[in-house]
């Protein structure tokens, strides 16, 4: 499946110097960029805390995949990403994020977009990038050239 990247992940949504003391810290983060682009409702924030304290959201590879429940969608003005960076790491559930790709979803226009990031974490010289990248335009150009 393929998206129209820019249509889901928008460079204003790519933080990269964010600093928060606990993982629901971070979530909050992730929510308001979620709000400052217009992509949910602010009602959401609380769906997304739910949902952290349902199962985790941690993946690995220091990456967080925070998002709402499936009952929340439609809290969600528009399928988007928020991509936060952590350089100093938040404590998350026994691991340690640095970044957290935040979801928000009424359909399934972020999917392929998750596949890329799967396909990126895997390879580790590729998710040590992503967690390094300096420059927001970067890790767009990072996720949409690996989409299939």
């Amino acid at each position: 499946m393929t998206t129209n990247m820019s249509a889901v992940l928008d460079v204003r949504a790519v933080r990269l110097h964010e600093v928060a003391a606990d993982r629901e810290s971070a979530i909050h983060r992730c929510a308001d960029v979620l709000e400052e682009i217009g992509a949910v409702h602010p009602s959401y924030r609380e769906a997304m805390l739910d949902r952290e304290w349902a199962m985790s959201t941690y993946v690995g590879e220091g990456v967080a995949i925070p998002h709402g429940l499936d009952m929340s969608r439609d809290l969600v003005r528009r399928d988007s990403l928020a991509v936060l960076r952590f350089p100093g790491g938040v404590e998350w559930e026994g691991g340690r994020v640095t970044v957290c790709v935040a979801i928000a979803a009424r359909g399934d226009g972020h999917v392929a977009l998750l596949s890329a990031l799967g396909r990126i974490l895997l390879d580790p010289a590729r998710a040590e990038a992503l967690r390094a990248a300096g420059d927001p335009a970067a890790i767009v150009a990072m996720l949409e050239m690996d989409e299939t």
